[in-house]
C-alpha cells in the first residue's frame, strides 16, 4: 500500500487507495498445472546456456501452467578419438573454444572458452550426477540454482565444473555439503540416477540440446529444439493446452530477480523487461539503488551482481 494516496470515503465506507472498486469478481483459484513440460540439457552445452534469459522469463511469467523437469543429456561422456562434433569440427576440448566464442557473441551470453584450452572438461558426467544427486535429496530449485551456477563458471569464469575442487565449492556455496553430495554423485547409485534421465530423454525422442517438450494430460504436445524466440515457448504453450489467450504472470521486480539469481547478464535483463541494450544501464539505476548491486563488464558484456 506504501506509496499509494489512502483515503477513507463515507460512502463507501472503506479506507484503503484511492479509486478501488466497490464491487468485483475475483477468482484465487490457480490454474491446474495440466501441462509437464520435460528440458533436456546439459551443463556444458552452449546452446543452452544461450537459452537461460528466455527460459527464465517463460518459468516466471508462464511457470504456473506448467510442471518443470530438468533432465541431463550427456553430451559430453569422454573424448575420443575421433570427432565428437563433426558439423561443427569438434574432434577434442580445443576444438571447442571457437565454438563457444561464437554462439557467446551471437546470444550475446558471454563465454570465453579458454579453459578448455589450459585445463578442459573431459566429461559432463560428474556435474550432470552432482545434479541429479542434489535433484534427489533436495529439491528442484536448488538443483536448478546448482546448474546456473556450474554454468556462469564454466563459461564466463573458466572453472573446469567436472573437476571435484569446483564442483564442491559450487555446492558449498548453495549451503549444501559439498563434500558429501559430490562424494555420493561417485557412487554407483549416482551414475544410476544419470541413466534414469537418459532413457527418459531417449523415449521422449531428443537427439540435441536444449530441447523443450510440452505435454498435455492427453500425451500430446511439442517438441522445441534449440534456442528459440520467447514468443515461440509462448505460443507452444497455447498449443498444448488448446488456449487461445494466457494469463502471464507480472515479471519480478529487478530487485527481486537479481536477490534469487545473485548475478544476471545485460541479455537476461533486456529479455525479461522488453529493453534495448541500450536502455539497461538507466533501467537498473532506476529499479536498483547503488548499494544493492555491482556493475562489472566481461568480454564486452555488463552484467550486475548483488553487494
Amino acid at each position: 500500500m506504501k506509496n499509494h494516496p489512502m483515503v477513507c470515503d463515507l460512502e463507501t465506507g472503506v479506507c484503503g487507495v484511492a479509486g478501488q472498486e466497490e464491487l468485483g469478481i475475483i477468482d484465487f483459484n490457480q490454474p491446474k498445472k495440466s501441462i509437464e513440460v520435460y528440458y533436456v540439457t546439459d551443463p556444458i552445452c552452449s546452446h543452452c546456456w544461450a537459452l537461460e534469459p528466455v527460459l527464465r522469463r517463460f518459468i516466471e511469467q508462464y511457470g504456473h501452467y506448467f510442471n518443470l523437469h530438468t533432465i541431463m543429456g550427456g553430451l559430453l561422456e569422454k573424448w575420443g578419438d575421433g570427432p565428437v562434433d563433426p558439423a561443427n569440427g569438434i574432434s577434442g576440448p580445443a576444438d571447442v573454444v571457437g565454438h563457444w566464442r561464437e554462439v557467446g557473441e551471437y546470444y550475446r551470453m558471454p563465454i570465453d572458452g579458454t579453459v578448455m584450452m589450459n585445463n578442459p572438461v573431459q566429461s559432463s558426467y560428474p556435474p550432470s550426477r552432482v545434479f541429479k544427486v542434489i535433484q534427489k535429496n533436495q529439491h528442484d530449485a536448488i538443483a536448478f540454482e546448482y546448474l546456473r551456477r556450474a554454468r556462469e563458471a564454466l563459461f564466463v569464469f573458466n572453472q573446469n565444473i567436472a573437476d571435484k575442487s569446483v564442483m564442491i565449492d559450487i555446492v558449498n556455496r548453495l549451503g549444501l555439503d559439498g563434500v558429501a553430495i559430490v562424494n555420493e554423485s561417485e557412487q554407483t547409485s549416482g551414475q544410476q540416477l544419470l541413466n534414469e534421465d537418459f532413457d527418459l530423454a531417449r523415449n521422449l525422442g531428443v537427439r540435441g540440446f536444449p530441447t523443450i517438450i510440452m505435454m498435455n494430460e492427453d500425451n500430446k504436445g511439442l517438441k522445441i529444439v534449440g534456442g528459440r524466440p520467447f514468443v515461440n515457448y509462448v505460443e507452444g504453450l497455447k498449443q498444448v493446452l488448446n488456449f487461445e489467450e494466457l494469463q502471464p504472470k507480472q515479471q519480478p521486480s529487478l530487485l527481486s530477480l537479481l536477490e534469487k539469481e545473485k548475478l544476471l547478464f545485460s541479455k537476461e535483463i533486456e529479455v525479461m523487461y522488453d529493453l534495448e541494450k541500450s536502455e539497461v544501464i538507466s533501467y537498473v539505476k532506476k529499479e536498483l539503488s547503488s548499494d544493492q548491486y555491482e556493475m562489472k563488464e566481461i568480454l564486452g558484456e555488463c552484467y550486475i551482481t548483488t553487494k
